[in-house]
């Protein structure tokens, strides 16, 4: 039986939700479910932030006349934005060009603070990684070297780096830009010195562009260990507008192999349209101790990428999102006294119908980052006739967490035409049992989606 298999888009049938009782799941302290929280809205894209004390220092891709930006918060939703550029210069082997420095990354190095960016290496003409470092992450950082750290031209250059420490070892993530010439893009993994201004490794590849929905790039990776494996987060797709998205893949040893979720992890549908675009991510640590996500997303008239955050749970070490959609499907949940059936226009073409009796029900176990309200949507459909043999609305009782919590309502819709109604529901952090039990008339399940 596979370990928590869901996502966001289409949920595999293979998938297995287990039950809260089997994870051994403790939640942490409650917290109040805000779902992505616009936190700037001026131009901040490609986040990247470092915890130094009290404070959080975010950095992004050149914007306001900046080569990089900077801000500070000690909350990570007010942020106070620097006058000054965090980034004195490029290097001597780099294009002095701000529109073409990209995507930084920044660390402690024990004796300061290292910064790695990206610019166009004069060269190759390739977009390449470079080194910068400071006292403080308040900079000014000022590059180091005469030449790039990453430049592998043949592969279209290397952008995004991103960090990674474990057992006295720090490793670069990086991608080759081959989406710049129609070759394929990696995510590598390499191991650099403890400061961060040489290469120590050779460059392991750890995935690539392989799912349609990626749209022929993947980038920007963000690499964590959570419940014993590693969790690398991942965007792909066209980073221009809606297309946009973030995935993530999971392996049991640092250098994988690596396997992808079934389906994105946030994107433009799964936030219904209140963050389009959503890329670029990093995970930090909150004051609360509890994880987030930082991402960026486009603004409604897509002039500028907003910063955004949102609560970052872990269902058995698998990311969950507040406020994007997860999909549970109804074939994979607990049926009873109702039947799985072959089903025509169902996600998976498979639904659960006959929950005709009053014992007959269809029990969900759901996951949340947060405690609070939080939007049921059912896909159902509906055959129903009334005593007049004319279409009629039906229900189903709602119960949540034991507890009766009404109904939902199905509008007439015809079987085998699967519709959405939403509905809102109290949940606390964790696990939750939602159960769909027989109600007015009849209606068939497909899915539920909970955000």
């Amino acid at each position: 039986m596979s370990a928590f298999i869901r996502h966001f888009g289409r949920l595999a049938a293979t998938v297995t939700v287990l039950a809260a009782a089997t994870l051994g799941l403790t939640a942490s302290p409650a917290a109040a479910s805000d779902g992505a929280r616009l936190v700037m809205d001026r131009d901040f894209a490609d986040p990247d932030v470092v915890q130094v004390g009290g404070t959080y220092h975010a950095y992004s891709t050149n914007s306001d006349g900046k080569y990089i930006q900077h801000a500070t918060s000690t909350d990570l939703l007010h942020w106070t934005m620097a006058s000054t550029d965090a980034l004195a210069g490029v290097g001597s082997w780099a294009k002095p060009e701000r529109s073409l420095v990209w995507a930084p990354d920044v660390f402690d190095n024990g004796a300061g603070f290292t910064m790695y960016y990206v610019a166009r290496d004069r060269a190759s003409d390739r977009q390449c990684i470079g080194v910068a470092r400071s006292a403080s992450p308040d900079g000014q950082f000022s590059p180091v070297g005469d030449a790039p750290l990453v430049c592998p031209a043949a592969q279209g250059g290397a952008i995004d780096p991103s960090t990674y420490t474990e057992n006295g070892h720090r490793y670069l993530l990086w991608k080759n830009d081959g989406n710049c010439c129609g070759q394929d893009t990696w995510l590598y993994l390499q191991e650099v010195a403890w400061d961060g201004t040489r290469t120590t490794g050779s460059a392991v590849p750890l995935i690539r562009q392989d799912r349609s929905w990626e749209g022929g790039l993947v980038e920007a990776s963000t690499l964590v260990n959570r419940a014993g494996h590693y969790v690398l987060f991942y965007s792909a797709d066209f980073y221009g507008d809606d297309r946009y998205k973030t995935s993530y893949a999971v392996a049991d040893s640092l250098t994988g192999p690596y396997t992808k979720a079934a389906a994105p992890l946030m994107t433009t549908d799964s936030f219904s349209g209140t963050v389009h675009g959503p890329g670029g991510q990093d995970v930090v640590t909150g004051p609360d101790g509890r994880d987030r996500i930082v991402f960026h997303g486009w603004n409604a008239d897509r002039t500028h990428r907003s910063l955004y955050v949102a609560d970052l749970g872990w269902a058995n070490g698998y990311p969950v999102v507040d406020g994007s959609k997860v999909i549970y499907q109804a074939e994979n949940a607990s049926v009873h006294d109702a039947a799985v059936r072959d089903a025509a226009g169902a996600l998976d073409g498979r639904a659960v119908g006959h929950i005709d009796n009053d014992d007959s029900y269809v029990e969900f176990s759901v996951f949340t980052p947060a405690t609070g309200s939080h939007t049921l949507t059912v896909r159902y459909g509906n055959g129903s006739l009334n005593s007049a043999g004319s279409p009629a609305s039906s229900s189903h009782r709602l119960t949540v967490n034991g507890t009766a919590a009404g109904e939902v309502r199905y509008p007439y819709t015809g079987w085998d035409n699967w519709q959405y109604t939403a509905v809102s529901v109290d949940l606390h952090e964790g696990w939750n049992t939602i159960r769909l039990g027989k109600g007015e008339l009849y209606a068939e399940l497909d899915s539920i989606e909970v955000a």
